[in-house]
């Protein structure tokens, strides 16, 4: 079933150093903190990754109604059901990393000029936190043709649960029977992304189904581009001595290099967190904003 797909997904643990790219203001909140803004991944770029999963899906249906399927009514439904529960359903959080810490495209659109960086984690110690808070981590999956198969996968793990129902039921509520894989869709989603994006090499930390009624204090709200952003504080440090393991740190694109580079290593010393392999300079050329 759904779980199985789940658990395949996100078997793989990472072995090379996780970036995160942030702002100078990020790296002071992410260190002094401990902690790492994971949000609720409807926030995230705007919906589009679901919609992407969603649209995948309603290919694979409206594939399966012309081909003559046994339960176009059930698959119908499902549509239906998924299309309220991408934006009013349970809460998921997610926050994301980088297999390469050094990408212009990334300094783009995550940090602001003259003030990037890309903190490299080490991924032993990201994936025992993640353990111990019951998140899991998985690469994210770009190839359509993975993405097709998975998504079929999952179509026929929906219309078997289906048909293990009683439809003779008259108080049957399949929106109740989806709802019971709802978590395993939403884990899924959270890792597939767009082909178009396949340079990011990005890994995916998924949190477990957040509800508020279980700890109303979970659940905390920054400053988006144009609304409040839910999020889920991700501990970073060692449970016992409180150490945040950094593997390596770059500098983004900035006409103060020398300068700033010296700074952020003072300051990571000062806070116990000096990455292992030191900071990098980008090597991309600084070019100043016009006015």
């Amino acid at each position: 079933m759904l779980d199985s797909i789940t658990q395949h997904i996100f078997s793989q643990p990472p072995t090379a150093t996780l970036y995160h790219y942030t702002s100078l203001s990020g790296l002071l909140g992410i260190v002094n903190s401990r902690e790492l803004r994971a949000s609720d991944i409807r926030y995230m770029n705007d919906s589009a990754e679901l919609r992407h999963t969603l649209d995948l899906m309603i290919n694979q249906v409206t594939h399966r109604i012309v081909s003559g399927t046994d339960n176009p009514n059930t698959l119908n439904q499902f549509l239906e059901w998924l299309s309220h529960r991408v934006v009013g359903g349970p809460m998921l959080f997610g926050a994301s990393f980088r297999a390469n810490g050094n990408l212009l495209s990334q300094w783009r659109g995550y940090s602001e000029q003259d003030k990037g960086v890309s903190l490299g984690f080490n991924p032993q110690r990201i994936a025992a936190c993640a353990e111990r808070q019951q998140f899991q981590i998985a690469k994210c999956i770009y190839d359509s043709r993975l993405q097709t198969e998975l998504i079929t996968q999952v179509m026929d793990a929906v219309e078997t649960l289906a048909a293990s129902v009683d439809i003779d039921n008259p108080d049957l509520n399949l929106d109740q029977v989806f709802e019971g894989i709802e978590g395993d869709i939403l884990r899924i989603a959270a890792v597939i992304k767009h082909p178009s994006f396949a340079e990011e090499e990005e890994w995916r930390l998924v949190s477990p189904v957040i509800s508020l009624e279980q700890d109303e204090n979970a659940v905390r709200f920054r400053e988006g581009t144009s609304m409040l952003v839910p999020y889920y504080a991700f501990d970073l440090s060692d449970d016992t001595t409180r150490q945040i393991y950094l593997d390596h740190v770059f500098l983004g694109p900035t006409g103060n290099s020398e300068l700033s580079m010296k700074s952020i290593e003072l300051f990571l010393q000062q806070s116990g967190a000096s990455p292992a392999r030191g900071i990098s300079y980008c090597q991309i050329p600084y070019r100043q904003r016009r006015a």
